[in-house]
């Protein structure tokens, strides 16, 4: 399943590198997979207008959903190794479609829990940031974490395209229609572009970043390492989870995936209640997504030069800033306000994804690489399976979102510090920092 006759076919008849198509596949998967989970913030006010359940317990699905994505993500790692993106991918895309048609049955909450929870949110981690992540940095070395902003660029794309659409839906139709509708667009769209996929450059004959094979001239590979004796060792799991490094990606990716799920699923509630429009409040979840593909692109490339640790830290600050705005909001509807939180929030915070694997990758690059980001993944997705929960919940006993907020402020801090522990530039420079040392020992 990692190669097929078709892709290498095709690859040897294109004028540029086939890893870009591998990234224009990949920026429509995330597109229609990412909007497939984020749509619950849309459903998820009539949900609870029509049924009447607490906020706590409807929410409790998207997040019972992301952990059941956080079981099964050291699975999906183990399979990306095996059996190749294509397989993981395709089994997604059914899944969350499968999801989405279920939903229009719903009548009780183990039926939203099962569909929009554990099938969308399983379906969508299958085909999005977390099964991307696993194999787009084969492709790219010197323009990874740009290739792979643009690839989840296609969540931005997406969400500006599709999801006004929905809200329009389920405000003349239903948000019934509105499940029904992208759940036919999954399958028909994904299906057959995902066939084309391959894992590795390597499998049709390629090299990643298009080089040539003698890696001569102009393609010449600069050496990006920094820790010799750390790049040295043949990582597995089972080396991975006995160093610091990884428990500390593990805490920065946990606190990441908290504060960018806890604000995706109640803000589009919170909004309404402090004053907004429901289709201004949906406009505003799809402009955040729409800000976030040139922030995604510019610091993804910027990471290229400059550092994953620097990029990190500003997404994070981005996401602090994003739930300062929404406490100020608090006192009632303010556009300064509105667009604050949504350029902080999108225009930084969602850059987060660009770096997600190449943080990985340069510290556990290797044959097991998918295994062990699938198990650094349950952190991210349990992350993300806590922030909405405890949102809900914190604003249940309180009839305020004000501690959850803060409590994210908080965690956006702890994130920053935890990716400066763990250090990927210690141990694989990004090419900006390779190409100056090299340029500095020459001239010495």
């Amino acid at each position: 399943m990692q190669n097929s006759p078709a892709s290498a076919r095709l690859a040897a008849r294109l004028p540029f590198f086939y890893g870009w198509v591998i990234v224009a596949v990949a920026f429509v998967t995330v597109a229609l997979g990412v909007t497939a989970r984020t749509a619950f913030s849309l459903m998820f006010p009539p949900i609870v207008d029509e049924f009447g359940w607490d906020r706590g317990l409807a929410a409790g699905a998207f997040s019972f959903g992301f952990l059941i994505s956080a079981v099964i993500s050291p699975v999906i790692g183990r399979l990306m190794d095996r059996r190749g993106p294509r397989f993981v991918i395709e089994i997604g895309v059914v899944i969350t479609a499968a999801g989405l048609l279920g939903a229009t049955l719903i009548e009780s909450p183990w039926q939203l829990y099962a569909t929009l929870g554990v099938l969308v949110g399983g379906g969508a981690n299958c085909m999005t940031f977390t099964a991307q992540s696993q194999y787009l940095p084969n492709w790219f070395v010197r323009r990874r974490a740009l290739a792979i902003s643009v690839a989840f660029a296609g969540a931005g794309v997406g969400a500006i395209l599709i999801l006004p659409w929905l809200q329009a839906i389920i405000l003349y139709e239903g948000w019934r229609t509105s499940c029904r509708t992208l759940g036919i667009l999954t399958l028909v769209v994904l299906l057959p572009i995902n066939l084309i996929v391959a894992k590795r450059p390597q499998d049709l004959g390629l090299h990643p970043d298009g080089d040539d094979a003698s890696g001569s001239g102009a393609t010449r590979r600069i050496s990006n390492i920094a820790d010799p004796a750390w790049t040295g060792i043949d990582w597995t799991v089972a080396r991975a989870v006995r160093t610091g490094r990884f428990w500390w990606i593990v805490l920065g990716y946990f606190c990441g995936g908290f504060v960018w799920y806890a604000v995706q699923v109640h803000q589009t509630k919170y909004l309404i209640e402090v004053g907004f429009s429901p289709m201004k409040a949906a406009w505003a979840l799809g402009l955040v997504a729409m800000v976030g593909v040139p922030g995604q692109i510019f610091l993804g490339a910027l990471s290229d030069r400059l550092g994953r640790e620097i990029v990190w830290t500003i997404t994070s600050i981005g996401f602090a800033l994003c739930y300062a705005a929404l406490l100020a909001l608090a006192a009632g509807p303010s556009q300064p306000l509105l667009y604050a939180m949504v350029v902080s929030q999108g225009l930084l915070g969602y850059a987060m994804t660009s770096v997600m694997g190449p943080i990985v990758v340069e510290i556990f690059e290797g044959p097991a690489f998918g295994a062990i980001f699938g198990l650094v993944a349950v952190s991210m997705i349990a992350g993300g399976a806590a922030g909405p929960l405890v949102a809900g919940v914190v604003h249940d006993w309180t009839g305020s979102y004000a501690g959850a907020f803060m409590l994210s402020i908080g965690l956006c801090l702890v994130s920053i510090v935890a990716i400066w522990r763990a250090a990927p530039g210690k141990v694989r420079m990004v090419a900006g920092r390779a190409r100056a040392r090299e340029l500095a020992a020459a001239k010495a």
